[in-house]
């Protein structure tokens, strides 16, 4: 290729800009859009500091504020909004108005921005805890709004509705195509190992790799309630078969790996790809999330050609390594 063909490709490059890029799922697709050729890779931080990439320029903002959103939107051509005020079990029980205010604020600028700015393509995640829970994959035509929601989960579901159909309703009123991804528990690299913050995948890998041979882990609760777990490649890989292939104004997929299985049973494998031998103690005191969930993926499939690659053994070996190399000497072993 030719100096005159290179200046060519920068120039056909779209600016992308990945709200949240310094988040688990931020980071993890802001990492597979730097080794693509076509994408200018924009990232947004507020309180975490940026990590260190010539393939990503960073800004600071603080996306709760108009002014700031509006900035840093204008001139961007896609949008990936992985930005959001998220944590675990134990807030969403005991502060569950913690996820709805500031999100709720948030997309609404980014939102606005996006159409006044014309920005042509945004992706949203959204997540499952709309859904009732079952013994049977769900689609995503089963969200029934008249159906009563899990209590813990009624503040953050609605705000994730609300936030679905602000997507639809932009992408009606402008030209843009909104993609909205309905996703499982991701895990992975990157995600949050913190006991107090984390779901329930960070969480007992940061019990597990922390504690020695022959210890006590604690499970809260009886660890019946069962989820879905899709690996973040794989919804890494929605994004961009989404990017790729999507015609409609506006498409809604679920992306899970189809198939649930217990805390109790995830505990126990995570600690048998550990190798270590620890023992396990149920806390009943402790808040849990009784429910069951797994999603039909069907509709990505048919439309997007996607399916999970990385089976639950897979994926959990990869984040032990990960945790090691990156985690591991950070941690303290008690």
């Amino acid at each position: 290729v030719n100096r005159q063909g290179r200046e060519e490709g920068m120039i056909d490059k779209k600016k992308i800009l990945v709200c949240g890029a310094c988040g688990f799922i931020g980071r993890n697709i802001a990492e597979r859009l730097i080794q693509q050729d076509n994408f200018e890779v924009y990232g947004t931080y507020l309180n975490s500091r940026p990590w260190t990439h010539p393939g990503i320029k960073w800004t600071r903002a603080d996306l709760t504020n108009k002014d700031e959103a509006r900035q840093t939107i204008s001139g961007m051509d896609i949008i990936i909004q992985a930005a959001a005020t998220t944590s675990g079990a134990k807030d969403i029980v005991t502060r569950p108005y913690y996820h709805v205010t500031d999100n709720v604020v948030m997309n609404a600028y980014i939102f606005r921005a996006a159409h006044e700015y014309e920005i042509s393509r945004i992706v949203f995640f959204s997540c499952t805890n709309m859904y009732q829970s079952s013994d049977r994959p769900l689609k995503e035509t089963d969200f029934n709004a008249n159906e009563e929601m899990y209590p813990n989960y009624f503040g953050g579901a609605w705000t994730k509705v609300y936030n679905e159909k602000m997507c639809e309703f932009y992408s009606r009123i402008g030209t843009a195509k909104y993609t909205v991804i309905r996703h499982s528990n991701i895990y992975g690299p990157y995600d949050k190992f913190d006991l107090e913050k984390s779901h329930v995948f960070g969480a007992t890998v940061a019990k597990v790799m922390t504690a020695k041979d022959g210890a006590r882990i604690v499970v809260w609760g009886k660890g019946d309630e069962e989820r879905d777990l899709l690996y973040q490649s794989d919804l890494v890989d929605v994004v961009m078969l989404a990017l790729d292939k999507q015609d409609a104004k506006f498409q809604l997929y679920n992306a899970g790996c189809g198939a649930s299985i217990s805390v109790a049973s995830l505990v126990k494998k995570i600690i048998s790809l550990s190798g270590k031998n620890l023992q396990i103690e149920h806390d009943l005191s402790k808040p849990s999330i009784k429910t069951k969930l797994c999603l039909d993926t069907a509709k990505a499939k048919r439309l997007l050609g996607w399916s999970p690659k990385i089976s639950l053994d897979e994926g959990i070996k990869r984040t032990l390594d990960w945790y090691k190399d990156n985690v591991g000497l950070k941690a303290k072993v008690c």
